[in-house]
């Protein structure tokens, strides 16, 4: 059996297509046997976790895709880096830990939110992201067409689930407590990060019920991470410095009224 042969049986297609280069490098280089097949094995799983990467993040269905290293840190200075990093780390994932990102429009939730899935993704992760507006109709749909336990299923099994956009649009007693059933389902078993420009004592009038709106607080909060953001918006700042818009700057006591970071709790 020739090594093509031996390769298309192994599916190792990428080290195959890249053979010929592999072994001229290896020549001029004057490699040994095991620094040959060093590089050749890497070549094939590099290949391998490209394709793999590319596969996940377009399954996520990301708006796009963003960075931690593009993010301006700079200019919103009220974010703790250290909590970045930390979450950069992903061992919120690992534990099945939440994050909630805080703070009016434009000032970087949604950006921070894909990142920490990019990273996630990266790790070899399933990921998801859904506006808040798309899941509700996701779920009454699945609801109406009596697959809803299906529906809520296939919604536990990414391990990070990105929900944007939280407070935009008041929600029924009825996509409330569809709402409760998806966070409970997820509850320590897989990591959730939401965005939303209201504070939680807000929360009730989005649910629409205090006590629907205390209980998904419960769960989502229980194993999480808060960062409460502070600051001027992205897209308006490039308009406000040419002297196109006049808007003031959010005040303090306009953003959510939390922490500006609640750092996670230990498990018990």
């Amino acid at each position: 059996m020739s090594l093509e042969q031996l390769l298309t049986r192994l599916k190792m297609e990428h080290l195959q297509a890249s053979l010929d280069s592999l072994c001229e490098h290896a020549s001029k280089q004057d490699l040994n046997y095991r620094e040959f097949l060093e590089q050749a094995l890497a070549q094939e799983w590099g290949g391998r976790h490209q394709k793999g990467l590319e596969s996940r993040l377009k399954q996520a269905r990301l708006p796009w895709i963003k960075t931690l290293e593009q993010f301006d840190f700079s200019f919103q200075p009220s974010i703790d880096h250290k909590i970045v990093r930390d979450l950069a780390g992903l061992g919120f994932v690992e534990r099945g830990e939440n994050v909630v990102l805080l703070g009016p429009p434009g000032v970087g939730k949604t950006h921070l939110a894909v990142a920490l899935a990019v990273k996630a993704a990266e790790a070899g992760h399933r990921v998801l992201f859904m506006t808040l507006d798309r899941l509700v109709s996701t779920l009454m749909r699945a609801r109406q067409e009596n697959r809803l336990d299906r529906q809520l299923q296939q919604l536990t099994y990414p391990k990070v689930l990105v929900l944007d956009e939280m407070g935009y649009l008041p929600m029924t007693r009825e996509e409330a407590s569809l709402f409760f059933r998806l966070i409970n389902r997820r509850y320590e078993r897989a990591s959730t990060i939401l965005t939303s420009n209201k504070s939680f004592m807000d929360w009730g009038e989005i649910f629409g019920d205090q006590v629907i709106a205390t209980a998904i607080l419960d769960r989502l909060l229980h194993h999480s991470t808060t960062l409460n953001i502070k600051g001027e918006s992205y897209r308006l700042k490039d308009k406000r410095r040419a002297g196109l818009v006049t808007t003031p700057t959010p005040k303090e006591n306009d953003t959510p009224q939390e922490p500006e970071s609640v750092p996670m709790k230990e498990h018990g």
